[in-house]
Parts: C-alpha cells; structure tokens; sequence
C-alpha cells in the first residue's frame, strides 16, 4: 500500500474549483493561475516527477488538458501558486511544462462550457523511474501521457469539480 499523496491547500478534493483559477479567455474571465501543489510519500527509486491536470468531461472527444509538467525533479515536494506561468520561471530548476491544449506551455484554466454539468478536473502527480523524459519539448500532451505512464512508480491524485452557469 503506497502512503502517496497529493493536495493542493487551495483547491478541496472532492470539492469545487474556486472561479479563480478559471482561463482567462474563450468566453471565461478567471485569472488564469495555477493552483499550489504539495505532494508527499514518492516511492523509493523515484527520480523524477510528473504532474498533470485533466478534463475528462470536455466536449472534444479526447477530454482536455489544461496543465502538463515533465522532469519536475525527485527533491520536489510541491508547485508553488501560478508556477504554471507562460515561462516556466517559478517550476523547479529543470522542469519543463508540455503544451496543454490551449496551445500553451503553460497552465490552462477550467473553462467548461457555460450550463454543462459540473466538469471533473483530475489533478495527478506521477513518480517516474526516469531523470528525464526522453521526449522533445514540443511532444504532444499524448506522447507526453504514454511516457510518463510507461515510467510511473507510483501515482497519487485528487479529482475536483467546476461548472459555470448557462449564460
């Protein structure tokens, strides 16, 4: 039994997004930021983590991927608020974030369609066997997923949910 685990103190699993970490842009206006993340109890042999967020109730026959990171190093224990900033300056020395599918190598925001059902967003952090993902850095979030699923220890998450009303 694996003691993994990941929390976010500003995001409740099991509970709802606050509208702020909403994207800024498709009909939404949140601000667009990264939650804080802390994750503990990796297992041992673990060299590198990854951590990903996604959308399986997204209308696009693939669901969503709103933030992907790679190489976060094995010392990590936690993302700082926003590090999922266009840039990548408040990652981790050497880690790297793969486009989500807004198109940015950054943080997306939740911007469910307005009168959906509440969307279910998956945060989850993987321990990785590897240093490094041998992957280029404009690799699609898919390959991104089929490497780090092939590498991953062990993996914990926490699944939220957010929902805008109809307009």
């Amino acid at each position: 039994m694996s003691n993994f685990t990941l929390s976010s103190p500003d995001i409740p699993a099991g509970g709802s997004v606050p509208a702020h970490f909403e994207f800024d842009g498709f009909g939404c206006s949140g601000r667009n930021e990264s939650p804080s993340l802390h994750w503990s109890g990796a297992p041992e042999g673990t060299k590198s983590f990854a951590l990903t967020v996604y959308d399986p109730d997204a209308p696009s026959g693939s669901g969503w991927w709103h933030w992907f990171v790679v190489d976060i190093p094995a010392d990590t224990a936690a993302l700082a608020p926003n590090a999922g900033a266009k840039g990548g300056g408040s990652l981790p020395q050497g880690a790297r974030q793969i486009r989500n599918d807004y198109g940015a190598f950054a943080w997306g925001g939740l911007c469910p369609p307005p009168g959906d059902k509440p969307h279910r967003y998956v945060f989850t952090v993987h321990a990785l066997g590897v240093d490094r993902l041998d992957i280029p850095d404009d690799a699609s979030a898919a390959l991104a997923g089929f490497m780090v699923n092939a590498n991953t220890l062990a993996k914990a998450s926490f699944t939220s949910t957010y929902g805008r009303a109809a307009q």
